[in-house]
């Protein structure tokens, strides 16, 4: 049976990285510019493994507006359903540590990503989809946040909500993650998040205890990344863990946003997206999470948020595993 489409609303982010000046000429610096943004980025790696997707988005008519556009259509992404806005792209400019892990600084005053109106969000493109996407900085910032949280609560009676808090202090003080976070555990079917958003939501408590307090809220699958470390996935409170396939690390950009994206392409192909995950097993669950693992690994081994296609994966040998 044909996959039905997956929806992803959020933001699209400019990520620029500071390189020397091609010219090498002293006291300027080069920005080289990638397309980002977590939602953007999952929406591309589904769109890339074969799920039919749709984003939407409020895209800027700027420069890297057109940027976003050209890479999403791309990748495959239905840009059907998104807004033509007359405000700027948020900005974000990265940095890295050692380890390749990046750390940003952003722009995003007055962008166009958090300008919803109830209009718009009405007349967006939901009828069919299978699973609803959402998360980051679109599900807290004004005024958008809280209507798009309606859209998720009409949204659900035909459709699989999935959550990606992808907690980001420096824009947005966690308190408001961790205030909105139960009120998303009510709409959320899927909640994934990596543990370094844990350690920011629910500061010492462990991963295992947290996934019970979720369910507890309502989430049936809640899965938390471990970096290196691979994976914890729980299903209605029986849990495994996956390890995370060995790869060389260039840059951890946009990984936790392929692996969700690997994640819901494999539960869709298993036909358990569209409702309340009905007739899930944690096996499946399990096969979902290795092959998302897969998805993320090629991902953090090229540069910035630039998740695989399909036939990668079919030329990845399925990757060795620490």
């Amino acid at each position: 049976m044909p996959q039905r489409p997956v929806a992803v609303i959020g933001e699209c982010v400019a990520d620029a990285f500071a390189e020397p000046s091609a010219e090498h000429r002293p006291g300027e610096l080069a920005l080289r510019v990638l397309p980002g943004g977590g939602p953007a980025n999952t929406a591309v790696a589904l769109a890339r493994l074969g799920t039919p997707t749709r984003f939407l988005g409020r895209i800027s008519a700027d420069p890297f507006g057109a940027l976003f556009r050209q890479h999403l259509s791309a990748s495959g992404a239905d840009l059907g359903g998104c807004v033509d806005a007359a405000e700027p792209s948020t900005l974000a400019v990265a940095s890295f540590d050692p380890q390749g892990q990046a750390s940003y600084t952003f722009h995003a005053e007055g962008t166009a990503d958090w300008a919803w109106t109830a209009d718009e969000l009405a007349a967006l493109p939901l009828a069919g989809a299978d699973c609803l996407h959402t998360g980051s900085l679109a599900l807290v910032r004004e005024p958008g946040g809280p209507r798009i949280e309606e859209l998720l609560a009409r949204g659900r009676a035909g459709a699989t909500v999935s959550i990606d808090p992808n907690v980001r202090p420096l824009l947005v003080d966690p308190a408001v993650y961790r205030a909105r976070l139960p009120h998303w555990c009510t709409l959320a079917d899927i909640l994934r998040l990596s543990v370094d958003d844990l350690d920011l939501l629910m500061p010492g408590v462990t991963p295992e205890r947290a996934c019970d307090a979720w369910h507890l809220a309502g989430v049936r699958l809640v899965v938390i990344t471990l970096g290196s470390r691979g994976a914890l996935a729980s299903l209605d409170g029986e849990r495994l863990t996956v390890a995370a396939p060995a790869t060389t690390v260039v840059d951890t950009i946009g990984a936790g946003d392929s692996f969700t994206g690997g994640l819901l392409h494999h539960l869709g192909g298993l036909g358990r997206l569209g409702g309340r995950l009905d007739g899930l097993t944690v096996e499946e669950v399990g096969d979902a999470c290795r092959f998302a693992a897969r998805v993320a690994a090629l991902t953090c081994a090229v540069a910035g948020p630039n998740p695989p296609w399909q036939a990668d994966l079919r030329g990845d040998a399925g990757a060795a595993v620490r």
